[in-house]
């Protein structure tokens, strides 16, 4: 299983209306860095990851799971990007801040931390365990 990071900022697509749509999911589209596109070309049907505020709160607000691979995103005229289906999972208990993040030793290589203005980030299973022990998620 992969693991990964979504940023949203909270006023585009909260944690709040992804979890509204259920089970049905929703398109993670608009991505326009093809760093960020690698990243999503390389997630499986499965794969979880960690819902993202940016901007002002800057902080691990929920877990999603990929429902929907790669494809085409509609929404690019270029037709250079697509994007991924995720589906809410569940709330992070305890969210998880940036600043947590930068003072935790464990998570010093993290991407977040290296490339703050990615998007969609790969995470490894040592820092996706960290970060779910740090928010207080028992399952994932």
């Amino acid at each position: 299983m992969g693991y990964w990071l979504f940023k949203s900022e909270p006023g585009a697509w909260s944690w709040d209306q992804q979890k509204a749509r259920g089970k049905k999911g929703e398109p993670w589209n608009g991505v326009r860095n093809h760093q960020a596109a690698n990243n999503m070309k390389a997630m499986k049907k499965g794969d979880r990851g960690f819902f993202y505020h940016s901007v002002m709160e800057k902080r691990i607000v929920g877990i999603v799971e990929v429902i929907g691979e790669y494809r085409p995103d509609p929404t690019d005229e270029t037709h250079k990007f697509g994007l991924v289906e995720v589906m809410a999972v569940g709330d992070v208990p305890r969210p998880v801040t940036l600043e947590e993040i930068k003072a935790n030793p464990k998570l010093a290589g993290m991407a977040l931390l290296r490339q703050s203005r990615l998007s969609v980030q790969p995470v490894t299973a040592a820092e996706w365990k960290e970060l779910c022990r740090m928010g207080g998620v028992n399952t994932v």
